[in-house]
């Protein structure tokens, strides 16, 4: 591998084992290490990083046609201080970034002390180095938010924006659904410029771009925490969706109408009682092959 890619996935935290042995090997393997070490604490001002790191980059092909430059110590100390505040200014604007496969969950620790529980099929990025001036959390998929006492910050979706302080909430958002649970303290939910705040038990749904009111519940958080998913009146091909989102099947559908609307769970440890949990409310059977499952009227 070229020397410049081994820098570049070095900046990316991206070696493989193999590559990270050649780039040990590189002859200013220690200048580069000694130099990252030395810009943690630095303070940067505002940085363009797509335009530094093509002149980086530039200088970095410009040097491997002229390997015999870097014996020069001024051009050496050069290029290693450039490449050095290109390091800095490339890890400080970097967003974290979490996701999670199908039938997977994973917990995640904000920069606040904050934790989210991420479902399956879920994705999350915040940038940890800029948290105390943006506090932004973007979220595709559901995840559940414990906020830290005396914290706050933004949870952006495609369909809304939810604004925390101090709360235990729940945030589900995926193709035409939104739904947003308070459990603790106070959520204030944004959608389509339209404000709605959310007291313990609460909940704020929209389907297919319609709201729909929910009644006060009682529980401490969701239930996926649990092992299940828990459904009322939600059509069908959601909670199809959610059911593929948990096991890594497929679910086809025979001639059944998907807009039914449906109540009940499923759990998330059991196939073939998932799928009687779904089918025998709705007066439905199924048939499993090794990779999908059909469902069929009765």
């Amino acid at each position: 591998m070229k020397r410049e890619e081994l820098i570049k996935k070095w900046l990316d935290h991206n070696l493989s084992t193999e590559e990270q042995e050649a780039f040990e090997q590189l002859e200013d393997y220690k200048d580069l290490i000694q130099m990252d070490v030395a810009l943690k604490d630095f303070k940067a001002p505002d940085f363009a990083i797509d335009n530094n790191y093509e002149s980086l980059e530039s200088h970095l092909k410009s040097n491997a046609s002229k390997r015999n430059q870097w014996s020069t110590p001024f051009l050496r100390i050069a290029a290693v201080l450039a490449l050095g505040f290109s390091i800095y200014y490339y890890t400080t604007t970097l967003d974290s970034e979490f996701n999670t496969n199908i039938a997977q969950q994973t917990t995640i620790e904000l920069p606040d002390a904050s934790t989210v529980n991420l479902n399956s099929n879920s994705f999350i990025t915040f940038n940890e180095s800029n948290w105390i001036e943006t506090r932004e959390v973007k979220l595709n998929g559901e995840a559940f938010f414990k906020v830290a006492k005396g914290q706050k910050f933004d949870v952006i979706t495609n369909d809304g924006t939810v604004s925390v302080l101090g709360t235990q909430f729940n945030v589900k958002q995926r193709d035409s659904y939104f739904e947003v649970t308070c459990y603790e303290g106070l959520v204030a939910v944004t959608h389509t410029d339209k404000t709605v705040k959310l007291t313990p038990g609460h909940t704020f749904r929209i389907i297919d771009g319609k709201l729909l009111a929910n009644e006060k519940g009682n529980t401490t958080q969701p239930s996926w925490l649990r092992g299940e998913s828990s459904f009322k009146s939600v059509p069908l091909k959601y909670v199809i969706s959610e059911f593929e989102n948990q096991y890594n099947l497929e679910i086809r559908t025979d001639n059944i109408d998907t807009t039914r609307l449906y109540t009940g769970s499923f759990t998330h440890k059991n196939l073939d009682l998932a799928l009687q949990s779904i089918t025998i409310p709705l007066n439905l059977s199924y048939s499993k092959t090794e990779e999908s499952i059909l469902l069929k009227r009765e």
